[in-house]
């Protein structure tokens, strides 16, 4: 899997003009579902963000997690984020999960946020056309990918 991390004032989804999904403070996911990718994979990522320190302190210093701040995570599907473009001009998608597949992953990884002490978990339309707007704070921009299985 692989995560797009954007600390943000506030960001918010619309499909076909209509929004469906917003928060104020806290971060927007966006969410690639490599194929191969399974539950350890999204247990170890819902983990590592509900307890990533990227939420500003009162210095201003990143030192507080979305958890520790009550900040909200807004997770949004997006199989681009597996494109390879190492060879010709257009991007190859091949090593993007399924979407049948991705979408299950999808939401077991925002079920996991939740399981992991975030207590507002908002999301896109998986496969739709989505206007995703944002006001990145910082800007905050941190790219995860989960981590390579045992022996691989």
């Amino acid at each position: 899997m692989r995560i797009v991390l954007q600390r943000v004032k506030e960001a918010s989804v619309t499909v076909a003009r209509d929004r469906i999904s917003g928060i104020g403070p806290g971060l927007l996911l966006l969410v690639g579902v490599a194929h191969g990718d399974g539950e350890p994979e999204a247990d170890w990522l819902a983990e590592k963000i509900a307890g990533l320190r990227v939420m500003a302190d009162q210095e201003g210093k990143m030192n507080r997690s979305v958890n520790d701040v009550g900040a909200a995570v807004l997770a949004v599907s997006q199989f681009t984020l597996l494109a390879d473009t190492r060879k010709g001009r257009r991007p190859s998608f091949v090593g993007a999960a399924a979407p049948e597949e991705a979408m299950r992953l999808f939401d077991y990884f925002c079920e996991r946020l939740r399981a992991a002490g975030v207590d507002q978990v908002e999301t896109g339309r998986f496969g739709a056309m989505m206007d995703v707007a944002l006001v990145n704070d910082g800007p905050v921009t941190i790219v995860l990918d989960s981590p390579p299985p045992i022996g691989g």
